[in-house]
């Protein structure tokens, strides 16, 4: 699992008519292949700190090409100042549930087309 840090100061006016457009981007970015989660802390005085959860570093470069334009058109505008890059790497340990699991790929179990046993465990 990849995570990307970013710390985003809004004008706080704006952020609380906002909900349509975080509402947007939200579903937006939830859309992304690999897309894994997202944490949204609130420090308050229209301060976050935002921690993306992707399956892998390139689906992340992938998801930033595809947003870009949503986040400068959704986002930009309630912003008080430039969003600020903290870092970015494979997260190391988390105890988080895994709500979005990764794409299942054709053959496999758990995959649609993949090998079906019955209660029994035959097939």
């Amino acid at each position: 699992m990849y995570a990307i840090i970013r710390k985003n100061t809004y004008d706080p006016g704006k952020l609380a008519q906002a909900g349509p457009a975080l509402a947007e981007f939200q579903a937006l970015h939830a859309a992304q292949p690999g897309y894994a989660g997202s944490i949204d802390v609130d420090t308050g005085q229209g301060q976050r700190l935002i921690v993306n959860l992707w399956h892998t570093e390139q689906h992340a470069r992938a998801a930033m090409t595809v947003l870009l334009p949503h986040v400068q058109r959704l986002l930009g505008p309630l912003m008080a100042g430039p969003s600020q890059f903290l870092g970015a790497g494979e997260v190391a340990t988390t105890d988080l549930p895994l709500q979005r699991q990764p794409p299942q790929r054709l053959g496999q179990p758990g995959h649609p087309s993949g090998s079906r046993r019955d209660a029994t465990g035959t097939r």
